[in-house]
């Protein structure tokens, strides 16, 4: 992995000035897939064939003075939520999809292509964004590249650690309540779940429409960056995003901390806190001014995230739960029927309460940037834990219920794993949120670290 690009910027950088072709990047991405992913459980489906397709059509328009932005000719992957026309789209069940067939674009995903992108192939999840892994379905249990004994984090597992591990070099998640953020902190590499509405979601299959976003996961906040302009529809020039910037620190840049909710919580560990407050410091050290906040209804608005998602995922599958009952993983069936036990003055009442932390979120940011906490409370969890067991330790749904751009930079390792810091910005200023990741990472080295993964390591049965 040492002999090409670990970035989407040094790739496009390299394309460019024809150190690397896309041909070689792609064919090495397939080298590695074959060696290490029956391991790591990355890709649902691969797309070898028409992969190498798109990268000769790409080096054919670097020759021929083509330039499409950032992604052309990067190797990239996508969640298999969302739709692309190579297969159907599976949602990591044994449950059909109708609304997801063969032959059909995601928005993102066609933006994607227009945009020079190599689709490699479908990542493993969470089955429907919701479950976890279930070794009774046959499919694939996503791992941890860093630890494959343990979860790689949901739902967007199988993005997160193929791009930790090397498999492509950015990917597409989707996040209702932490989905990209979880498994970036996990896998160690950064994730961006933009604001709610920002990047359109027609293609993608639901889980909770009114909180659903998809987003970029990459190894750095540059290269989420150039993704989310592809993904927004943004027009932008390669020259525009390839060269880095340089480091200009953050001076007069103010940073909320909400610590109030995760130092002490049943679980933290004193040495994830530790981590935390490392890299606060470096923030500090950049020119950033740092106070503390609190979040008043903080357990309120994660109880109204579960009502809110637990009543609209069944609403999108109470036929099929009638009538494929048995095709659902166990977990996921009884965490979708939970939503018949709310009733509509239930779901009113969360939405109430959304509005009321929206609001309360609005007024920190008065005379705040961004806000930062941990995106988790703890390492990877082993795969045979109980990883319902583990929810509490995730911080990151509040902001989904907000509708807040959240990044998810590696910030540390605990027990020889990675662990994440969580930037939280404005609605739609996904630019200062990103800035802070850059400057970060100019200053740190957490994200360019790579598991020692090997085809000498044999997977846990």
């Amino acid at each position: 992995m040492s002999d090409r690009p670990l970035t989407v910027a040094e790739a496009a950088a390299s394309l460019r000035r024809g150190e690397v072709s896309s041909v070689e990047l792609t064919t090495t991405c397939i080298d590695r897939a074959n060696e290490i992913d029956g391991e790591l459980g990355c890709f649902l489906s691969r797309f070898d064939s028409t992969a190498l397709a798109a990268a000769r059509a790409a080096d054919h328009d670097f020759a021929e003075g083509i330039d499409r932005g950032p992604l052309q000719g990067i190797p990239v992957a996508v969640k298999d939520l969302i739709a692309s026309q190579e297969g159907p789209t599976t949602a990591h069940s044994l449950v059909p999809d109708p609304p997801a067939p063969a032959g059909v674009d995601a928005t993102t995903v066609s933006r994607l292509r227009q945009g020079g992108a190599v689709l490699m192939g479908k990542t493993s999840l969470s089955e429907f964004a919701f479950g976890t892994p279930d070794p009774d379905s046959g499919l694939p249990i996503p791992r941890n590249p860093w630890a494959v004994e343990r979860w790689p984090g949901g739902s967007s597992s199988g993005t997160a650690s193929g791009v930790a591990a090397g498999l492509f070099l950015a990917g597409l998640g989707s996040d209702t309540g932490g989905s990209i953020r979880i498994p970036a902190a996990l896998c160690g590499i950064t994730g961006l779940k933009p604001t709610l509405g920002l990047v359109p979601t027609a293609g993608c299959i639901p889980l909770a429409w009114s909180l659903d976003t998809i987003g970029p996961m990459a190894r750095t906040a540059e290269d989420c960056e150039a993704m989310l302009d592809v993904l927004r529809g943004k027009v932008q020039s390669a020259g525009q995003v390839v060269d880095t910037e340089p480091d200009q620190g953050l001076t007069g840049l103010r940073i909320g901390v909400e610590r109030v909710h995760h130092d002490g919580r049943v679980g933290v560990g004193d040495e994830v806190v530790h981590a935390f407050e490392q890299a606060l410091a470096i923030l500090a050290e950049a020119g950033a001014h740092v106070d503390e906040v609190v979040l008043d209804h903080y357990d309120e608005a994660l109880a109204a995230t579960l009502i809110i998602t637990h009543v609209e995922a069944l609403a999108h599958h109470r036929a099929n739960l009638r009538d494929r009952w048995g095709d659902y993983g166990a977990v996921t069936r009884n965490l979708l029927s939970h939503g018949a036990f709310y009733s509509g003055s239930d779901y009113v009442a969360a939405q109430q309460v959304r509005a009321v932390v929206r609001h309360e979120v609005d007024r920190l940011f008065d005379c705040r940037d961004v806000i930062i906490t941990p995106t988790v409370g703890a390492v990877a969890p082993r795969l045979d834990e109980d990883l319902l067991a583990f929810m509490p330790l995730l911080f990151t749904g509040i902001w989904n219920i907000a509708g807040n751009p959240a990044l998810s930079i590696p910030a540390g390792v605990v027990e020889s794993l990675p662990v994440g810091m969580q930037v939280v910005g404005r609605p739609y200023d996904e630019h200062t949120v990103l800035r802070v990741g850059r400057v970060f990472q100019q200053r740190s080295d957490w994200h360019r670290r790579m598991p020692e993964l090997s085809t000498s390591r044999r997977p846990v049965t």
